[in-house]
């Protein structure tokens, strides 16, 4: 699970940073090879800029449960290793989005707030993006400071049933996926709204 304590890269996770404890879930994002034999090293994201984001952290590996996220691992926008979304757990908001997504930028500013309050993990997955540089530019500038995986071939697309972005997933404690709200967030008192429905956290 993503600790849900405000961090940047090497420390622990915000709560905005996902119930990936993010020691909830990661193995490598385009990963270099380690400085020296044996040793091991977080990993890097080839993509310009990706070190402004916040790290995906390692997970512990945890079976999968009924209703829970997809069992498949996405790479990190940003450094770390890899994200097994299986391993997460909550409380946790995963939002679907992509830099081309005039709605997603929309939202954004109620995220960004979100992951300030520290009071859930957060995930942003960026979806069906044809240019992850100019994903990481977008995460940067509206100020999304949790950590961000890339799905550019829909391996989601099934599981949570996506017709395009943004998305937004409500994860329990158990790792079941409480609700998905499609489409666009039109405030924060709607976001943290369904935060306390979903998930029994008042931001």
């Amino acid at each position: 699970m993503f600790r849900r304590t405000p961090t940047r890269t090497g420390r622990p996770l915000r709560a905005g940073a996902v119930v990936l404890v993010l020691s909830a879930t990661l193995a490598a994002c385009g990963a270099e090879a380690a400085d020296e034999p044996g040793a091991s090293s977080p990993g890097r994201s080839a993509v310009t800029g990706a070190d402004k984001l916040e790290a995906c952290p390692a997970t512990p590996s945890k079976p999968p449960v009924g209703n829970g996220l997809p069992d498949v691992s996405l790479p990190c926008l940003g450094n770390g290793p890899d994200v097994r979304l299986a391993d997460l757990r909550g409380p946790l908001v995963v939002n679907v989005w992509a830099q081309w997504c005039g709605p997603c930028r929309d939202e954004a500013p109620y995220l960004a707030a979100l992951a300030k309050s520290g009071k859930v993990s957060m995930l942003g997955i960026d979806y069906a993006d044809p240019r992850p540089e100019l994903a990481v530019k977008f995460a940067a500038e509206q100020g999304l400071d949790y950590p961000h995986v890339k799905d550019q071939d829909k391996a989601i697309q099934r599981a949570l049933k996506v017709g395009g972005p943004p998305l937004t997933a409500f994860v329990n404690a158990d790792g079941a996926v409480a609700y998905v709200h499609r489409g666009v967030l039109t405030s924060q008192q709607q976001l943290d709204q369904l935060v306390e429905d979903k998930l029994g956290v008042t931001p």
